[in-house]
């Protein structure tokens, strides 16, 4: 089964269409409001190499980065062999 971890805030379009794609492919994934915990935003930023903005991705362990990166990978055609491992 494939770990999926995002973080996002509420009201943030790029999380939603990152969310959106996932969905779509079937994938369940956790979700980690970073401005319903300090804690998560610490976590985020160490585990991204101080990336502040969402959302952040990471699939297996592995820093994907944000939406933009999320949908270049679906488009290059490497996101379904990522989420199938």
């Amino acid at each position: 089964m494939t770990d999926i971890v995002i973080y996002t805030r509420p009201g943030c379009g790029f999380c939603s269409m990152a969310k959106q794609l996932l969905n779509s492919k079937g994938k369940e994934f956790q979700e980690f409001n970073i401005w319903s915990k300090d804690e998560y935003k610490t976590e985020m930023e160490k585990r991204s190499n101080g990336a502040r903005t969402v959302p952040q991705i990471f699939i297996n362990g592995d820093h994907i980065g944000g939406s933009d990166d999320l949908y270049a990978l679906d488009r290059a055609g490497h996101l379904d062999a990522l989420l199938s491992q």
